[in-house]
């Protein structure tokens, strides 16, 4: 069984982010950049699946740059078999994502993608399903638990009233939720295997894909500064606030 997993290079999540000072976007410049959370956790999902003897081949796929290869490169350490790269400096939206992502999987014929839910930079959650959309086949989003058979996968994932259990027939696509694992500590010694794994690159022409962006981003501003609170002497006083200032009740 192979697994498809695609991974985002997108800014460490513990750096503040700070937004151009022309209002076109989020400064990259000099800012450490790693995978994706979410997608770090669909690796180790995989990873494990192949370790219980139920996946033969895990492979990384990344859409960007040339730099997007040290990612492909942190997840073959995590244990991927091998990575694919889809280099292009175009700005890659979501649906160019999963049509890139669908190329991928006529050519590879997967019988599981796994996919982070989101991407920390744009918070868009929208390729997995895109891509469950594309490729017509059955997907279960926001997975905390990943059970697969020979021929189906049972996830469990979280919905507002509870726990909710789906059963989907081969091939499918899962995107991960943070409950679903803790991915490993990658070791110096898997990251030096992971420079000898297999890295191949196409571009988005070979693929027969069109990236060209079809939203346009009008400007990007950093929220409000949170003001200071204050103290009210009675619950009166605070009702009356929050009825007539803040007008939440």
């Amino acid at each position: 069984m192979k697994v498809l997993v695609p991974v985002k290079r997108v800014v460490d999540y513990n750096v503040k982010v700070r937004v151009k000072s022309d209002g076109t976007g989020v400064d990259i410049a000099n800012v450490k950049m790693s995978m994706n959370p979410f997608d770090e956790i669909a690796v180790e999902e995989a990873v494990r699946l192949k370790e219980k003897g139920m996946v033969t081949e895990v492979i990384a796929v990344s859409c960007g740059d040339a730099k997007c290869q040290e990612t492909l490169r942190t997840a073959m350490a995590i244990g991927a078999d091998r990575g694919i790269l889809v280099e292009t400096t175009e700005e890659l939206q979501p649906l160019a994502v999963a049509k890139l992502l669908k190329a991928l999987v006529d050519k590879e014929q997967p019988q599981l993608v796994i996919l982070g839910k989101q991407a920390i930079d744009d918070d868009a959650n929208q390729t997995g399903q895109m891509l469950a959309a594309l490729a017509d086949v059955p997907q279960a989003t926001f997975a905390s638990k990943v059970d697969l058979a020979a021929d189906k996968v049972t996830v469990a994932r979280e919905v507002d009233g509870g726990m909710e259990t789906l059963t989907l027939t081969l091939p499918a696509v899962i995107t991960t939720d943070l409950r679903l694992n803790e991915p490993r500590y990658v070791t110096l010694p898997n990251i030096m295997k992971a420079k000898k794994k297999q890295l191949d690159v196409f571009k988005p022409e070979d693929l027969g894909v069109d990236v060209k962006p079809r939203l346009k981003t009008l400007k990007v501003s950093e929220p409000p500064k949170r003001g200071a609170g204050i103290k009210v002497p009675d619950v009166a006083t605070l009702v009356d606030k929050l009825k007539n200032e803040a007008k939440v009740i």
